[in-house]
């Protein structure tokens, strides 16, 4: 019999510390929430202090029942969930249902927290046992019923003023009010030619440019020179004062101090995940996961890293002398500042200030441990690990040189810029990306200029004009959006994830080339929220309550008077918008045009497949076109070239539904052909059940990726995972496929219903579709 029972959210992170604690505890996975809300109206009572109805999860009943079982025999009952307002609810719903059922009694509840799954950690944790944060988990229940009122009572008013089955949250209404406002910014923006002016030179034999600052004795600004003639003219004037050669009148020398990025936080490493490995914020969260959870690292399972969701960039004093006595070791001494380096945390939430995310020991060095790991969790610890030494190493030394060059007396003016590392310091290690930029790290790419001395005369081999045109802001991608996300105040950094994911579910907005656009929907959604409920999706509004939610976790403020003072605001404002608003002020948009058939105003309208343009006068005139054309005939831009309907030999014609765009039959209704615009991949393997075709990766009419036979209708073999070429050594079937889950990570496994093969896969999930 266990003497003690121990909780976690997760099977991996309770095998991990099962092996830690020995045979007199017993360790059991609440598989995440027990109870939430029950999923209907009037779960949340504003008349009566905000009382909550719950319900157990029905998938977790099961996890329920065996932690009720296993505490009968047990002495003691220890609550060891995720260190946060989220773990911390999780263990109090745990409490109460077992209260209620009476399993307690006399029996001693502890609360553990560790922020790490090592030995030291979880025993020391047990070994000073805590009570429940009443205050964290009054935050978290405000949180969660603010969230529920929200969408219980913004919802159905989409439904009536727009469409059935949208949906409006709290803090994903303000994000996509972030991607909305960028796509207009991008389609207000108006292009502006200008040209640059750069002279090229060598000196030492090695050929260098410096750019046009002045010219007749003033400054060049960005639009000093707009077409091609001034260009033209201003390249001749300096050839002739120059006389191929430019003096050196001014130059400075100077050094530079870069300091380290502080160690990871949950944002920022979904940041560098997004630009360095290209992972999306869900898939970083869940390899992260995989690596504080514990991971068999040849005899022994240990946990990785500390937690990865947390706003801190606190080091524990024990982990950064580990850390500079590693740097001492492995990169010379003369690379460990004299005194430890400490990084201020923003976050005015103590009770959840932990430590920032970093190895649980630094001399688990990434290479000795990679033959353990997928090729994710690899990527991902040696980037964790990097920036835990570099944050800790001394600082880099630039050599920062410019040289102003001139001719005429002074009357024109060039200047070359160029750097190089005298000292690397942490650049030795780890240098943090950049967002937008071509290369994606630019600061890694220094210039060099060749030795000048001021008086001295370098030779001008020619003057050259480069055209250049403005460009828009560029659209918001994950690693963007999380930044935005973060300087705004929106959402925490354990919801960055769901938000974006939220988003993308409800088709407000899409990922296309690793940028977010906003759906016809999504304009829609938004354009009648920031009209109608402009303080909801304000960005201060959202940022201020957060706060406010903060403040209750601290216990500095009661959560019941913060719920009734957004709500009673916030449901006046949900009636009156119900009576005042219609569904045309919503769905329609004027535009200065007349309906070319009755000489009505044409208006943007909402339709079952997006936005069109339509005539006003419906339904006695039933004018309508496509959103971007000019009004003509664009029929015969639309034509497929080459092809006809196998069907009834009408030409095929490229139309835009719903799910995108797709080929279509131009006799459409009376022929219904279509096929879609993008050939199927095939990934050459033999199709297991009828051996003849090969097995196609298409897409359904949601979007989602499946694999399926290319002799269907004959054939109807299909599978969601993608196939290969291996077969399974327990049961013989022909094809593997790879499959990644949060619990496992990605693994070979057998398609077969009867057969349980699964090994981890050792490549990247994104490679297995076959032929790119």
């Amino acid at each position: 019999m266990s003497k003690h029972l121990v909780i976690v959210e997760s099977p991996a992170k309770a095998k991990t510390i099962e092996k830690y604690l020995g045979k007199d505890f017993q360790v059991l996975a609440s598989y995440g929430h027990v109870r939430d809300l029950i999923p209907k109206e009037g779960a949340v009572d504003p008349e009566h202090d905000f009382a909550m109805k719950y319900e157990v999860i029905e998938r977790n009943q099961k996890h329920v029942l065996a932690i009720s079982k296993a505490l009968k025999t047990s002495d003691t009952l220890y609550l060891a969930t995720d260190p946060d307002r989220e773990g911390e609810a999780i263990s109090w719903h745990l409490y109460e249902l077992l209260n209620e059922k009476k399993l307690l009694k006399d029996k001693p509840v502890h609360r553990v927290v560790f922020h790490e799954i090592t030995k030291k950690a979880v025993t020391e944790a047990i070994a000073h046992p805590e009570q429940l944060a009443i205050n964290l988990i009054n935050a978290q229940q405000a949180r969660r019923a603010l969230d529920y009122l929200v969408g219980f009572n913004l919802s159905p008013l989409l439904w009536k003023k727009i469409r059935r089955g949208l949906s409006a949250g709290r803090v994903q209404s303000p994000a996509l009010r972030l991607i909305v406002e960028r796509e207009l910014e991008i389609e207000a923006f108006k292009t502006r030619e200008y040209w640059t002016i750069n002279a090229a030179l060598t000196a030492d034999g090695q050929p260098f440019k410096a750019k046009l600052i002045q010219f007749n004795d003033e400054k060049i600004s960005q639009f000093s020179i707009t077409d091609q003639e001034r260009a033209e003219q201003t390249k001749q004037t300096l050839l002739n004062a120059a006389d191929g050669q430019l003096l050196v009148t001014k130059l400075e020398q100077k050094q530079q101090k870069r300091h380290p990025a502080p160690p990871f936080i949950t944002s920022t490493l979904q940041q560098e995940a997004s630009r360095k490995l290209g992972f999306t914020t869900k898939r970083t969260m869940m390899v992260a996961q995989q690596l504080y959870e514990g991971i068999d690292i040849g005899g022994e399972t240990e946990g990785l890293i500390s937690y990865m969701r947390t706003d801190s960039v606190n080091l524990s004093e024990e982990a950064v002398q580990d850390i500079r006595a590693y740097i001492g070791e492995n990169y010379g001494n003369d690379n460990v500042p004299k005194e430890p380096r400490l990084f201020k945390t923003k976050s005015k939430n103590a009770q959840e200030a932990h430590e920032a995310i970093r190895p649980t020991s630094i001399r688990r060095v990434p290479a000795a441990i990679k033959n353990h790991l997928t090729a994710e969790q690899f990527k991902l610890y040696e980037l964790i690990w990097k920036r835990t030494i570099a944050c800790q190493m001394i600082h880099a030394t630039l050599n920062r040189i410019a040289v102003d060059l001139s001719c005429a007396n002074g009357k024109h003016v060039f200047r070359a810029t160029g750097s190089s590392i005298a000292i690397p310091g942490f650049m030795t290690v780890y240098l943090e990306g950049k967002d937008d930029s071509n290369e994606g790290e630019g600061d890694d790419k220094e210039s060099f200029l060749p030795h000048m001395q001021e008086g001295r005369p370098v030779p001008l081999s020619d003057i050259l004009t480069d055209q250049h045109f403005t460009e828009p802001p560029p659209r918001y991608g994950e690693a963007s959006l999380v930044k935005a996300l973060e300087e705004y105040g929106i959402g925490r950094p354990s919801t960055y994830a769901t938000i974006i994911s939220t988003l993308q579910n409800r088709e407000y907005v899409t990922l296309e080339g690793k940028r977010f656009y906003p759906t016809d929907v999504g304009r829609i959604v938004n354009r009648f929220l920031t009209e109608h409920f402009t303080k909801y999706v304000d960005y201060s509004f959202t940022a201020n309550l957060e706060d406010e939610l903060d403040a209750v976790s601290r216990g500095e403020k009661d959560w019941i008077p913060l719920m009734r003072d957004f709500w009673n605001p916030f449901t006046s404002l949900i009636t009156d918008k119900e009576a005042s608003v219609q569904r045309k002020d919503i769905t329609q948009e004027a535009i200065d045009e007349k309906c070319p058939e009755c000489g009505k105003p044409l208006s943007i309208r909402l339709g079952r497949n997006g936005r069109f343009i339509g005539c006003t006068n419906y339904p006695e005139c039933s004018y309508t076109r496509n959103l971007g054309d000019d009004g003509g005939n664009s029929e015969a831009a639309d034509v497929v070239e080459g092809r006809v309907c196998p069907e009834c030999s009408s030409p095929l014609v490229l139309k835009a539904g719903k799910y995108g765009k797709f080929i279509g039959c131009s006799g459409y209704p009376k022929c219904r052909h279509i096929e879609p615009l993008e050939k199927p991949l095939d990934t050459h393997v033999e199709c297991p059940q009828c051996k003849t075709g090969s097995l196609l990766k298409r897409k359904s009419r949601n979007g989602k990726i499946f694999y399926s036979c290319s002799g269907y209708p004959k054939c109807d073999y299909a599978l969601w995972n993608a196939p290969i070429k291996e077969s399974c050594p327990a049961c013989d079937w022909p094809i593997l496929t790879v499959k990644t889950t949060k619990r496992n990570g990605a693994e070979k496994v057998c398609p077969q219903k009867d057969c349980k093969y699964a090994t981890p896969y050792e490549g990247d999930p994104a490679d297995a579709d076959g032929p790119k």
